[in-house]
Formats: structure tokens, C-alpha cells, sequence
């Protein structure tokens, strides 16, 4: 079985509207995939028509989910963002309902003040068409904004707009106030779901947690740790795999699947069966939809 349990739609920051990422998903061969845009579920239920209209019961299951930007302890003194994969919970948990609407507006926010910073500076953009063209429920975030440049020809891709000017070394990067990790893995649990620290180990993003945080995340809660993933080398995914073993969390691989905003293909990198079986035994909040 192909499973990817990583994949962000046009509600968040991919390419793919939720019923073209089933598509996707279905014609790369997946058995199964996971929707999970940033701080938002708005695309859980366009999905889910889609797979209801595949006519092949049984064949192919939708994992319904979410991104979470959190604020974490690095295990040095300091702070650093993580990301955690919040699958199979209740989307109408009052908690989480607040949480994830307070981050859409204040991403939506950030995003503007960066597009208008660009315009002022000369660069030819539309902060205001840039936020027009978001679906109504989407964080909106930097991809937006970097294929905005893309198309006015300021730069040949998403990933040379990341690394000359959206960074967060960049000149028009701006902050943002992260849920803080414990909370955002107690809010999931309360609502019935599990999560997944993402890409924990992918030192090319920028500073990450150590092993310590991990544990004491995994003593917390957390439920698994996303082990195969495109931003980590070889000796990194030993390295998780002997973590998740030690800590009896759930070892995951998944593509982070972004559409045409990267390279990375849907199902480059997959979860093992009994790894997604683990997950769905932990949740009580929604149910995986075939």
C-alpha cells in the first residue's frame, strides 16, 4: 500500500484544490492520503465529495487533517517553530475552532503587510489582488505571495522567491505568534486526534528541536514523529526511526506535497500501513472516509 500523510491544498499554500489533490493522489497509484492545509479544514469537505465520487468503494481512503504552526522549546535555551500533522479530530472542537481561526486571520494579515512592503519597494505585485485570490477561509502565507512574484517575472520560481526575499533571514520576512506546542497537542487530543511532529530533524529550514524535545513532547502526547520525509538526508531518518523505537511513537513518511509551489512529487516519500493503522486506533474525533 501507497500511503502519503502529507499533502497541503489551495485552502492552505498548494496548487491542487482539495478534489484535484484526491486526483492527484489517486492517479500517482496512493491507496491513501492525507489532507492536511495549515490551520484550516475548510478543504476536509471538498475532499471528501471527491472520494465519495471516485465509485470505487474500498479502493482508496482520505485522512482528514491539518498543519499546525507551533511554538517549541529548541532543548537550548531557546525557541523554535515546529510543525505538527494533527490527524482525525473533531474540526468543530471549540478550542480548536478559536485557535486555528486566530492564526488564519493573523497569517492573512502578515500577508498583506509583506506584499505591501514589496509593492512600496518597487516590486510589481498587487498587494490587494494577491489577497482577493485567497478561497475565504485560507491562512493565505508566503507561496502566495512568492508565486505572486513569480508571475510579475521578479524571480523564476517559488524557491528563489524563499531564498532571496521570504526567508525568515529575509528582508521582508515578518514574525508570527505560533500556538505554543504543549497547548496545540492538548487541543488535538481533546478533540479526539493524533499528532505528528513534522519534519522534525530538517536542519535546511532552519533551526530545529533536539532529541530531549522530542521526548518530552512524546511524554506530552505527541503521538508520532514524521520519519521519512524530503528534507531529511539518510542518517537523519536512522536517527528518527531509532528515536521513534526508544519512544514508542508512530514513525511516518510523507511527501509534504505542495503541487507546482515544489518539486517534490505526491507519494515520493509514504507511511507504512500498520503506522497509519496506529494512528486511526489513537482517534476518536473523525473518521477516515473510502
Amino acid at each position: 500500500m501507497l500511503i502519503d500523510l502529507h499533502a497541503h491544498s489551495t485552502e492552505s499554500d498548494g496548487t491542487d484544490t482539495p478534489a484535484e489533490l484526491v486526483a492527484t493522489a489517486v492517479a500517482a497509484g496512493l491507496d491513501a492520503v492525507a489532507i492536511t492545509d495549515h490551520d484550516t479544514t475548510a478543504g476536509w469537505a471538498e475532499a471528501e465529495r471527491a472520494v465519495r465520487e471516485l465509485g470505487r468503494p474500498g479502493t482508496f481512503r482520505l485522512v482528514p487533517g491539518a498543519e499546525l504552526s507551533c511554538s517549541s522549546p529548541d532543548g537550548r535555551g531557546g525557541r523554535v517553530t515546529v510543525h505538527l500533522l494533527a490527524y482525525l479530530f473533531n474540526p468543530s472542537s471549540p478550542a480548536l475552532v478559536h485557535e486555528q481561526s486566530r492564526l488564519r486571520v493573523e497569517r492573512r494579515e502578515r500577508l498583506h503587510q509583506m506584499a505591501h512592503q514589496m509593492a512600496s519597494d518597487g516590486f510589481p505585485i498587487d498587494p490587494e489582488a494577491i489577497m482577493a485570490g485567497l478561497p475565504p477561509d485560507s491562512p493565505g502565507g508566503r507561496p502566495h505571495l512568492a508565486r505572486a512574484l513569480v508571475a510579475a517575472g521578479t524571480v523564476a520560481s517559488v524557491d528563489e522567491a524563499f531564498a532571496k526575499y521570504l526567508s525568515s533571514s529575509g528582508s521582508y520576512y515578518l514574525p508570527r505568534t505560533d500556538t505554543p506546542v504543549h497547548r496545540a497537542i492538548d487541543m488535538i487530543s481533546e478533540a479526539g486526534g493524533a499528532t505528528v511532529l513534522a519534519h522534525p530533524f530538517a536542519h535546511k529550514r532552519g533551526p530545529v528541536v533536539n532529541a530531549e524535545v522530542v521526548a518530552e513532547l512524546a511524554d506530552h502526547g505527541l503521538a508520532g514523529v514524521e520519519v521519512d520525509h524530503p528534507d531529511h538526508d539518510e542518517p537523519t531518518r536512522a536517527k528518527l526511526r531509532e528515536l521513534a523505537a526508544e519512544l514508542d511513537l508512530i514513525p511516518t513518511g510523507s511527501s509534504d506535497y505542495h503541487g507546482t509551489n515544489k518539486t517534490i512529487r505526491i507519494g515520493q516519500e509514504t507511511t507504512a500501513p500498520d503506522s497509519l493503522e496506529r494512528i486511526i486506533a489513537r482517534c476518536t474525533g473523525s473518521k477516515v472516509i473510502s
